[in-house]
């Protein structure tokens, strides 16, 4: 098995909830090998940061060599670099041949979540040599502000995700831009209410260069990467007093991959509250307490520890006995693919009004398959206890 190797040039976070830390995390449960080259070292907790120290240059330098002649890199992902004279001479070395065809993400880090300036006047002034080398950079609002507005950054040749977390509003959009053609793609989803957000960026940032580095075109990796985040959020632990980290290390079972996963199992059941009861008596966490009747009445999902969910349907929805469910986070391309090898549909992909996107089969026993992609919401659904 090949392992995507992601190198991360980036500073130290001392809380573990962004820098460093939350790369090292994003890229690991994605999939990824994580090497570094720390930029900074912070004393930094969930209130602020107390203390920035650059490392030296020199030192940067010989972290990405000591990674690159040995373990080889497939894709870099860039967040605090430290300083200006870090900045210019961290571009040059990646433009040199070994480093040269490595994809390139690029998160300009100038202030922490917490308000705290990460990066001085100078220092985002060398920004545009990485930008320059970038295949696409993340900045939210006010970073890409700073960079001096959209057509700015993409006058480099870059693509340019803006993130719309700093927006107004319910609902957050990320747009992706491409120098000559404009927006190309974009993503909306309703926004996530917790202060448990610090390393968002650098999770994002580093998500996608994980999914660069195993091969994904930019949008899926993108895709991908945003459902990472949104179901980091949904994870956080709280911890702290200020702005907690992220819990990537909960992200269980999400149709993150192509697929396919077997995540999901409905079980028909004739008596709901009893049904109900002895679920929890195994130890499952109930999710959804749906006890009404009509086509999603009578039914209760639960979640175990790995994230696995197993739910119960009384009523019309659980005739015919138990549904497995496949998930898989390219699911049209997944049953295109099997269609056109001759497995039977009995329904094709469909959005369904619960927040799936599913298609339906029977197995050569007649058991019933739901071939689905769902992410956040398999585990986050609105209506979730």
């Amino acid at each position: 098995m090949t392992t995507a190797r992601v190198l991360i040039i980036a500073g130290s976070d001392s809380g573990g909830g962004a820098g460093i830390q939350a790369d090292i995390k994003a890229v690991t449960m994605l999939g990824g090998h994580a090497m570094t080259a720390i930029t900074a070292i912070t004393a930094q907790n969930t209130l602020g940061v107390q203390g920035v120290h650059p490392v030296p240059t020199a030192m940067v330098l010989a972290q990405i060599d000591s990674v690159a002649s040995d373990i080889g890199v497939d894709a870099i992902k860039i967040g605090m670099i430290g300083s200006a004279e870090t900045a210019a001479a961290v571009a040059e070395r990646l433009s040199q041949s070994d480093l040269a065809q490595a994809a390139l993400v690029f998160d300009p880090v100038m202030v922490a979540t917490s308000g705290s300036v990460l990066a001085d006047a100078a220092t985002i002034d060398a920004f545009r040599a990485l930008l320059d080398r970038a295949m696409v950079a993340t900045p939210n609002l006010p970073e890409l502000e700073a960079l001096g507005g959209e057509e700015a950054v993409l006058a480099h040749g870059c693509s340019l995700l803006i993130k719309g977390g700093h927006a107004e509003g319910e609902t957050v959009i990320d747009r992706l831009l491409e120098t000559g053609e404009g927006e190309v793609a974009r993503w909306e989803a309703p926004r996530i209410d917790t202060k448990h957000s610090h390393g968002t960026g650098c999770t994002l940032a580093s998500a996608i260069a994980t999914g660069l580095a195993q091969g994904m075109p930019l949008e899926p990796a993108i895709a991908r990467a945003r459902d990472f985040v949104r179901l980091s959020l949904h994870d956080a632990p709280g911890l702290g007093q200020g702005y907690g980290p992220m819990g990537q290390q909960y992200v269980r079972n999400d149709g993150l991959f192509t697929g396919p996963a077997l995540n999901q199992i409905t079980l028909p059941a004739t008596d709901y509250a009893v049904s109900v009861a002895f679920y929890k008596q195994m130890g499952l966490k109930q999710i959804v307490d749906s006890p009404g009747a009509g086509a999603i009445g009578g039914y209760a999902r639960f979640e175990a520890a790995n994230g696995v969910t197993l739910s119960i349907h009384v009523g019309d929805g659980a005739a015919g006995g138990a549904t497995a469910y496949l998930e898989s986070g390219a699911l049209d391309a997944w049953v295109a693919y099997l269609a056109r090898r001759g497995v039977r549909f009995e329904q094709m992909p469909k959005d369904e009004e619960w927040g799936w996107r599913e298609a339906r089969l029977a197995d050569p026993a007649g058991n019933r398959l739901c071939l689905y992609q769902a992410a956040e919401y398999r585990r986050y659904p609105p209506w979730r206890i």
